[in-house]
């Protein structure tokens, strides 16, 4: 029987940063919100635009909990009918690098897996 090693990692803090940042933005469609904001504001219907085939009710759900954790700001403009913009805010503005950095991995994964079928 092989002995399991130890690991040489120190354990995260009980509530992990990371742990916490993940259950944030790991949810369906959200680093795609995420994603699409960081060109600028965007309405509702141009994210539904952007989003292929996300539900009008997931959009919704999405960026209110977007909004709930400060990660999207919520304008409305004073517009005849009313209009309503979203935006990263400073802090949503943050995860733009992180969402970029795993956007690299995902391509260099897919040019490794299409390598492999060759």
């Amino acid at each position: 029987m092989v002995s399991r090693r130890k690991n040489k990692v120190t354990p995260p803090p009980s509530t992990c940063p990371l742990k916490l940042c993940m259950n944030f933005i790991g949810g369906a469609w959200t680093p795609n919100i995420i994603w699409y904001l960081s060109g600028g504001p965007r309405r509702f219907s141009e994210l539904k635009h952007d989003l292929a085939g996300v539900s009008a009710k997931m959009l919704t759900q999405r960026l209110r909990h977007l909004i709930e954790i400060g990660v999207v700001g919520r304008e409305e403009l004073p517009t005849s009918p009313p209009t309503v913009e979203y935006s990263l805010t400073e802090i949503g503005c943050e995860l733009k690098p992180a969402i970029e950095a795993i956007v690299r991995v995902g391509e260099k994964l897919k040019a490794q897996r299409e390598a492999h079928r060759r």
